[in-house]
């Protein structure tokens, strides 16, 4: 890969949060330990990769700091230049003095992504590895962790590139029958590139699907718990969190706003909304609370409906049809307050359709099943490797891939000559090559790099 010119610059930053007791700078270059053994108390020079010196740091005769140095030396570090990580005191006035001296010295304070931007230039990751870094490090639960790290170390995008590269190999084939179009002959084997094409579509089509789950794991999954006033959605919330964190009270329509809050279960991060009770009210204020509760519940993955007495079957039908939810949702009716009522003809009566589960907010009672369902609803646990698609953009253009694979497929059915075939499945190879990096733009990349924290 052709690497651009910004690489003859040595860059530095800081790469560890303030406050720690411990710092750590990065610099990435071809002037990084030259630069370094400025400053530092001990030659370099000569110091081979993957070595650990100790000594001081100093700007001039002042001394700065005992620090440890470590040095990569190139093709075989992070970036794929020779790099150097310096280990100081966390002190702020200790960080920006060695980092404004390593920029005297003639190093450029680094970009946000741009140690991952270069390591992606030398051919350390490919694109899709190099954005799962990012994940990496926003990851706040198990579940998201995982994706993350089974992403960056390659994940479905070295399936794909593979499946990419036997396409390529049948394109050219595809290409040379248009050379030679006037002798009516054909190079690349119709059904080898048919099965090829199916195989690639199942393989886009499933990663595509995997999106729904990827992209609530990576999130948080929304959970909103819904119901009329005084159901005891406010207990529940307090219940599952652990504290008082909403207000609860015998007087209808408390809770005017929604309120969030997240918890980890079986390594899965849960984003639980208690929304207004859902009725019919004549106060301006409650109404628009409740008007924002139907919002949060359209956008929920969870519906949690909680019913707190013996409805009649049409009463809790109407309910349920209130809440509108879609295909792409999953109702959970929960009968609270199970100490007070039975609950065992509505939990006959509702079965065969919803998950239900009889619980007790105030006491806990029933809470325990309500979680393993909850995880069981989603389908993905702590210990589980299957790759899914986190990432908005490789899922767009999984979808866009799928559309082309789907008329070339068509057009090598009807026999639809090569020029028109090789366009189709020129454009597969485009979008397949965007999620790895081996097509890509400079705008591009600078929108992913920019999400990046300084020093990554």
């Amino acid at each position: 890969m052709q690497i651009d010119t910004s690489q003859t610059t040595t860059i530095a930053a800081l790469a560890t949060g303030h406050g720690g007791a411990i710092a750590l700078l990065r610099l990435s270059g071809p002037d990084a330990v030259s630069i370094t053994e400025t400053i530092f108390s001990k030659p370099l020079a000569q110091a081979s990769g993957y070595t650990v010196h100790f000594g001081t740091i100093s700007d001039g005769e002042r001394l700065l700091d005992e620090v440890l140095v470590t040095l990569f030396r190139a093709p075989h570090s992070y970036t794929g230049e020779d790099m150097v990580e310096i280990s100081c005191h966390g002190s702020d006035y200790i960080v920006q003095e060695i980092l404004a001296l390593l920029i005297r010295r003639g190093a450029v304070p680094a970009a946000a992504g741009e140690f991952t931007r270069r390591a992606f230039l030398n051919g350390k990751l490919d694109l899709s590895q190099a954005e799962a870094v990012a994940d990496l490090i926003a990851s706040e639960s198990a579940s998201a962790h995982r994706i993350a790290l089974n992403q960056m170390r390659g994940g479905y995008a070295a399936k794909l590139t593979t499946l990419r590269a036997k396409l390529l190999h049948i394109t050219s084939l595809l290409e040379l029958e248009l050379d030679f179009s006037e002798e009516d002959v054909e190079f690349a084997d119709r059904s080898e590139l048919r099965c090829l094409l199916e195989e690639i579509l199942e393989r886009c089509q499933s990663l595509a699907a995997s999106f729904r789950t990827g992209n609530v794991l990576k999130n948080g999954v929304p959970v909103a718990i819904a119901g009329a006033p005084n159901a005891g959605k406010s207990t529940l919330l307090n219940r599952l969190i652990g504290e008082e964190r909403a207000i609860v009270s015998d007087i209808a329509g408390t809770t005017r706003d929604f309120i969030e809050e997240t918890i980890t279960l079986s390594g899965i991060r849960f984003r639980f909304i208690d929304t207004a009770g859902l009725r019919h009210t004549d106060d301006t204020v409650e109404a628009l609370g409740i008007e924002r509760a139907r919002e949060r519940i359209r956008r929920a993955r969870i519906v949690l409906l909680l019913i707190a007495e013996p409805l009649s079957q049409e009463a809790v039908e109407e309910q349920i049809q209130s809440l509108a939810v879609t295909d792409d949702q999953q109702l959970i009716v929960l009968l609270n307050k199970r100490d007070l009522w039975d609950t065992t003809p509505l939990e006959e009566y509702l079965q065969s359709r919803y998950p239900v589960v009889s619980i007790s907010a105030r006491s806990g009672d029933g809470l325990d099943s309500l979680k393993a369902l909850l995880v069981s609803t989603i389908g993905y646990g702590s210990d589980d490797d299957a790759l899914v698609v986190s990432n908005i953009r490789h899922y767009e253009a999984l979808i866009q891939a799928s559309e082309s694979l789907q008329r070339a497929i068509s057009a090598v059915h009807s026999g639809i000559s090569a020029d028109l075939v090789s366009e189709e499945v020129r454009q597969v190879l485009h979008h397949l090559g965007t999620i790895t990096g081996e097509i890509t733009t400079d705008e591009v990349l600078c929108s992913i790099f920019s999400k990046f924290c300084i020093g990554k």
